[in-house]
């Protein structure tokens, strides 16, 4: 079976990758070539720009597959584009969504694929929402074989902190060097992180699948932690207790607008995501990796390589300007 990731090397798509491969599927990657090939001769590489029209029409104008996944897609001008290029060419489309679609905040804190989408602190969410709503007109009115799959906040080759660090090397860094990072709110909110290589277990059973055509996914661990249990299992991976100073959300906000959808918008709500639909549809799937586990991993896979231990030092102003803000209205 062919399998086309538009995408392929990023943080989720790399994982979802091996899992294919593995699986027996022939596997191609549309990309600009600009991330160095960590595949060899195990993928197949289709050069294109994939947000670019004829581009697109160029390279795979006599080109079909059984299953294309779209892990780049952001606006509904993406999924326009894809529509026009893979309508009649492939048995089954997957669209990469965001858990942080749902409702925000959620009305019921356990979510399932049935709670609704809506998102008003956060433009990426309600982009995301607005391809999806594309896809599924698509599929009712023009048979379009869309599956729709929304992880919530997954990592491998990611630090998946709320604030501090994420492709970046700055909050081991300031952890070790025993400086303060911000935990959001009083750090008991409940949150969901999921190995990368646990998603791909769920994804790569709905490649192909014909049932789950006009359907909608969230993959991700059933393992719950708090806020305070997640940086402390990032200080254990540091080898060091981190120093966390607990500020509220909504004065986050006021020094970074992003905040507002990354929090507010999504890791400040308590989630706890029912994931009976996917074991349903994939039975057997079940994530295995702890997160305690996962970050020592992931720490380990950016001390690898020195160029991977990127500090950023906005990251540290951000967060010495944050701290230093609400330390001085904490002690009149």
């Amino acid at each position: 079976m062919k399998v086309l990731f538009i995408g392929g090397t990023g943080n989720i798509s790399s994982a979802c990758t091996r899992s294919a491969l593995a699986a027996g599927f022939e596997v191609f990657h549309l990309n600009r070539g600009i991330t160095p090939a960590i595949f060899k001769n195990d993928v197949q590489h289709i050069s294109a720009d994939a947000y670019d029209l004829d581009s697109m029409e160029e390279a795979l104008k006599i080109k079909s597959f059984d299953v294309v996944v779209n892990f780049i897609a952001y606006k509904t001008a993406d999924i326009a584009r894809d529509l026009q290029v893979f309508f009649g060419k492939t048995a089954q489309y997957i669209f990469i969504s965001s858990a942080s679609a749902y409702q925000k905040p959620p009305l019921h804190p356990v979510i399932t694929e049935s709670t609704p989408l809506k998102n008003p602190y956060w433009q990426y969410s309600r982009d995301k929402i607005a391809c999806e709503e594309m896809l599924m007109r698509a599929c009712q009115e023009r048979d379009f074989p869309v599956t729709i799959v929304r992880p919530s906040l997954t990592y491998e080759t990611v630090i998946p902190v709320a604030i501090g660090s994420w492709d970046d090397f700055t909050i081991i860094d300031r952890i070790r060097n025993k400086k303060p990072v911000i935990v959001h709110g009083d750090g008991t909110s409940l949150w969901t992180i999921t190995h990368s290589e646990d998603f791909a277990k769920g994804f790569t059973g709905l490649l192909g699948h014909q049932q789950a055509i006009g359907h909608a996914f969230h993959i991700t661990s059933d393992e719950i932690l708090t806020w305070n249990q997640i940086y402390e299992a990032v200080g254990a991976a540091a080898g060091m207790e981190p120093d966390m100073v607990h500020i509220p959300s909504d004065f986050i906000c006021r020094f970074d607008e992003f905040q507002v959808g990354n929090l507010l918008g999504d890791k400040a709500r308590s989630v706890i995501f029912d994931n009976t639909k996917i074991k349903t549809f994939v039975p057997g799937f079940l994530a295995t990796i702890p997160f305690k586990k996962g970050i020592m991993e992931t720490v380990r896979w950016f001390e690898k390589k020195p160029e991977r231990m990127v500090i950023r030092e906005k990251n540290n102003i951000f967060m010495d300007k944050v701290i230093d803000a609400y330390q001085k209205i904490s002690d009149r």
